[in-house]
């Protein structure tokens, strides 16, 4: 299935259904946030399998206070021409909007290598996926202990 615009402009049932659980905010009763997360990396994977590949997430163990943690992730590399990392996609599994933020790389970027500091509301999981142009997916992920939660704990 392709268009003109390109396939990230493709609205699959999987995007759709991505964009929904992330742009509502909601999480239905009786879900946890930890589900909610692993529905919205389900929704990434979709039918391929998650490798560890060459996707390295860099945390602390243990972070004093949860509204500045910091992170570094990178994925392989370098790229070139159409072999590249497409995005990667930061994921604090309990925190009450589990999608964190979105990293998008074009071929030019040459690695796919970021940091930035992001807000966990208690000790959790941290998950880095990645999607490569070869429809290839990465996975890894870091345990984080907050002493002092960064979202209203």
């Amino acid at each position: 299935m392709h268009n003109a615009l390109g396939d990230e402009f493709l609205l699959t049932r999987r995007r759709v259904l991505r964009y929904l659980l992330v742009g509502s905010g909601m999480v239905l009763p009786g879900m946890a946030f930890g589900n909610a997360a692993d529905a919205l990396i389900d929704a990434i994977v979709g039918e391929r399998k998650a490798e560890t590949g060459e996707l390295k997430l860099t945390t602390p163990a243990i972070a004093e206070n949860g509204n500045t943690v910091p992170i570094t992730v990178e994925a392989g590399g370098p790229f070139q021409g159409d072999q590249y990392v497409k995005a990667i996609h930061i994921f604090a599994m309990d925190n009450p909007t589990p999608e964190v933020i979105t990293f998008n790389f074009t071929p030019r970027a040459g690695l796919a290598k970021t940091s930035t500091r992001i807000r966990l509301a208690k000790t959790q999981q941290v998950v880095a996926v990645a999607e490569l142009s070869d429809g290839r997916v990465w996975r890894t992920a870091n345990e984080v202990k907050v002493t002092i939660g960064g979202c209203g704990g």
